[in-house]
C-alpha cells in the first residue's frame, strides 16, 4: 500500500468474515502429503533431442569451401525412327480431320420411323398381365378343404405268374 492511501478508501470486508478469519484455527486443517509429480522425458524424446541437436551442430559448423566444384552435362535423347514416324502419322491424321471440307458431304434427310404395336400384340400383352396379376392377388383360403385317398391295386395272380415266365 502506498502511503497516499487514507483508512476510508480502503475496501470494507463484511463483518461475518471478518468474524470467521478473525475465529480461524490452523489446528481444524487436515494434514496432507504432498506430491510432486514430474513426468521424465522418454529414452525416445531424448533420442530424438540429440539427433536434433547434432543436425543443429552440424548445419552450424558445416563449411562450404570443402565442396567440390561439379559440373552437369545434360544428354539429349533423340527419337528413334519410328518415334518420327508415330509422330508424322499423328500429325497427318490431325491435319487431315482438321482440313476436313464438310461441303463435300451428300445431303441426307433423316426420317424417324415409330412403328406402334399392333391390336393383337397389346391385347396379348394385357392378357399376360392379367394372369400374372391374377397369380399374384389370389388368397388360398377361398380354397375348399379335400382329402385325397390313394388307391394301391395290386396285381392278381395271373399278372404276377405272366411277369416270372417273361
Amino acid at each position: 500500500m502506498s502511503a497516499e492511501t487514507t483508512l476510508k478508501d480502503l475496501p470494507k470486508v463484511d463483518s461475518v468474515l471478518k468474524e470467521q478469519l478473525e475465529g480461524f484455527s490452523q489446528d481444524k486443517l487436515k494434514k496432507t502429503d504432498t506430491a510432486e509429480k514430474t513426468s521424465l522425458p522418454t529414452k525416445e524424446d531424448v533420442e530424438s533431442e540429440k539427433q536434433h541437436d547434432k543436425l543443429m551442430h552440424n548445419i552450424e559448423d558445416f563449411r562450404s569451401d570443402k565442396l567440390k566444384r561439379t559440373s552437369t552435362s545434360e544428354k539429349i535423347v533423340l527419337p528413334t525412327p519410328e518415334d518420327v514416324a508415330a509422330e508424322k502419322q499423328s500429325q497427318a491424321l490431325f491435319n487431315a480431320v482438321e482440313g476436313f471440307d464438310a461441303s463435300s458431304l451428300k445431303h441426307t434427310d433423316t426420317k424417324e420411323k415409330v412403328i406402334l404395336p399392333a391390336k393383337e400384340d397389346i391385347d396379348a400383352e394385357k392378357g399376360q398381365q392379367a394372369l400374372c396379376q391374377g397369380i399374384e392377388k389370389f388368397d388360398p383360403s377361398a380354397l375348399k378343404k379335400t382329402e385325397t385317398t390313394e388307391k394301391n391295386i395290386l396285381p392278381t395272380k395271373e399278372v404276377i405268374e405272366a411277369e416270372k415266365k417273361a
